[in-house]
């Protein structure tokens, strides 16, 4: 009989964020420019890391594949939202919302991981400056990123399998733009007890830890520099992890307050709006933080324009 349930049907209905249909084209185009531009800025720093010699170091190693990552990451999600838009068909496939799933799961773990490498790279760059080098060597640098790649396609297949032997009834409406694994889990009809579990362990492994090695890797930093005697030293150390801290704050604070408040909440369309904070207008500002605030990424992007305009 579950068999028979879990069979019968073949789609999902992404309800969106507004039912009203004046609202539709207006979503559109937003979402179509901050795609565009969370394309364009990320791609823009990839390429700039990869011409200029000068970003040839660790930091921006990584920078450039969260900037990969954060392509990744928005592109699981807002075609689809816009395809439903642009055709006025809120449905989405059995294998599509597995599918979607995985991907988002997949990015948005690669996401927290570089961002917890990226808090270690500037502790040793600014507490063991003499040594950072040979610590943050290119094989290790390489070796992390892998690993990084291999925990989180891990833990978003075994995530993928886990849905995958649940079975669903008759209510398949999902409150959001995308297939967010809570929002499909709630509409199971079968024993979710394993889903739960999975979810708990994993929050603890793939969020709390990096979170913390983020936070004991700034209370480092902060010690370390409260250490030094010139304020020009102190400043000069503060500045080279703005641009990071501020990434690490925006990710950490949208994606936390979107799910402590669907928490307490039982409005689903409030939570998938505010998850646009973290699933959207994140990746979309990371270039623009590093651009302002970095001089070597400033510099590396006059360099290249430069080059680009000279060449024509």
């Amino acid at each position: 009989m579950e068999q028979a349930n879990h069979t019968k049907f073949s789609e999902f209905i992404l309800l969106g964020l507004s039912d009203e249909a004046q609202m539709q084209p207006l979503l559109f185009w937003l979402f179509l420019s901050m795609y565009l531009i969370t394309f364009a800025g990320n791609l823009l720093i990839i390429l700039t890391t990869i011409y200029d010699s000068h970003l040839h170091m660790p930091m921006y190693f990584f920078l450039s594949n969260l900037s990969f990552s954060d392509i990744c990451f928005t592109s699981t999600t807002i075609p689809k939202m816009l395809l439903n838009i642009y055709i006025q068909n809120k449905s989405i496939t059995y294998e599509g919302c597995l599918t979607q799933m995985y991907f988002f799961i997949l990015f948005a773990e690669l996401d927290i991981f570089i961002l917890s490498v990226m808090a270690y790279d500037r502790f040793v760059a600014i507490c063991h400056p003499l040594h950072y080098t040979t610590i943050m060597s290119p094989q290790l640098c390489g070796l992390l990123l892998l690993a990084f790649w291999i925990l989180s396609v891990l833990d978003s297949l075994l995530r993928g399998l886990l849905v995958l032997r649940l079975t669903f009834c008759t209510d398949l409406e999902i409150s959001h733009f995308f297939c967010e694994i809570n929002q499909v889990i709630k509409l199971a009809c079968s024993d979710t007890l394993l889903n739960i579990i999975e979810m708990y362990f994993a929050t603890g492994l793939m969020g709390i830890i990096p979170l913390s090695g983020i936070v004991v890797s700034y209370s480092r930093i902060v010690s370390s520099t409260l250490r030094i005697t010139s304020a020009r030293g102190k400043y000069k150390a503060f500045s080279t992890c703005g641009s990071h801290l501020s990434v690490v704050s925006l990710f950490y604070g949208t994606g936390l307050g979107v799910y402590l408040s669907s928490a307490t909440t039982q409005n689903s369309r409030a939570s998938a709006i505010a998850s646009v904070m973290y699933t959207v207008v994140t990746p979309m500002l990371n270039p623009f933080i590093y651009a302002l605030r970095n001089k070597d990424i400033k510099g590396a992007l006059k360099r290249l324009v430069s080059t680009v305009t000279f060449n024509e």
